[in-house]
């Protein structure tokens, strides 16, 4: 097994960042002045909403796939104008969130994973580089467990296979939740996109459901990915950083970086954006190195 760990505080020590790592704010992806194709893809009986960001290099487009109860501005939106000048960006909208379908049945990992693959067939793209976060994370898992091929580099983020994989308040907190506890920022994000209030309640309805009843990714299933993983995490993360090594010792070909900060800070995920940051700027820094082989 290949696994590395990669502590970012010594790497933003080197680069003379600092902690903060304040200078010019992240552009959003909206004035990065990448070209953004937008469309939708009829799979399964619902649209599906995606982007292309950026233009193809040669390189495998770099799939991404947002966390959940979000967006694509709301996960990606600071980090895409990074990840665009590497390599095309295809962002994907799960069923129920933001400009994607509804269905009327509960959501499922295996669900959306398959929404992905009919995706990428109809934008006839038999092989893609996939990152997940969080929800999106346990997706992009499922795509690559059953679509044997189609991924060749997968990055995990911020996401857990077994609720072991949490500390036990927050599945205390899932049972116990309600659509007032959703965060306003991620409920603005997709108002932003889609105005319609009974589709926010459903999609928060749904993703609560599913987190309720978490259908865990067993290790013998985890074992058997066979394409190179990294696994990127938070040392402040919602997962464990212990699951986060787990993971790669389980996994045969990973590397993992953990990185400081929160669920989602390293990515400048909305509800964890620091002003003034160029914290997604370096991440989308590593993740182009994982992508190119460089570690």
């Amino acid at each position: 097994m290949s696994t590395r760990n990669v502590f970012l505080a010594a790497s933003l020590a080197l680069a003379g960042c600092g902690g903060q790592l304040a200078t010019a704010q992240a552009p959003a992806a909206a004035d990065s002045g990448i070209p953004v194709q937008r469309g939708y893809a009829q799979v399964r009986g619902i649209r599906i909403y995606y982007e292309k960001h950026g233009s193809s290099r040669g390189d495998l487009p770099l799939v991404v796939l947002p966390g959940g109860g979000s967006t694509i501005e709301a996960t990606y939106g600071r980090i895409l104008p990074f990840l665009a000048q590497e390599r095309q960006v295809i962002a994907i909208e799960e069923q129920n969130h933001g400009r994607s379908g509804h269905r009327d049945v509960p959501e499922r990992f295996t669900d959306s994973a398959e929404d992905v693959a009919a995706v990428l067939a109809q934008l006839q793209l038999p092989k893609v580089d996939l990152m997940g976060f969080s929800n999106g994370g346990s997706i992009a898992m499922q795509v690559a467990l059953r679509h044997r091929g189609l991924v060749r580099k997968l990055i995990f983020a911020g996401s857990m296979t077994k609720q072991s994989g949490v500390p036990p308040q927050f599945w205390e907190g899932m049972r116990h939740g309600s659509f007032d506890d959703m965060p306003q920022q991620l409920k603005d994000a997709f108002l932003a996109v889609n105005p319609d209030q009974a589709q926010l309640h459903d999609m928060y309805e749904k993703d609560s459901e599913r987190m309720r009843n978490f259908v865990e990714t067993s290790d013998e299933e985890v074992k058997s990915l066979a394409v190179p993983t990294l696994v990127l995490s938070g040392d402040h993360d919602v997962p464990t950083t212990a699951h986060a090594v787990e993971l790669s010792q389980l996994i045969p070909q990973a590397q993992l970086i953990i990185l400081p900060g929160t669920h989602g800070e390293y990515l400048g995920e909305t509800l964890q954006a620091k002003p003034g940051s160029r914290y997604p700027e370096i991440t989308a820094l590593l993740i182009a190195g994982f992508l190119k082989g460089s570690y």
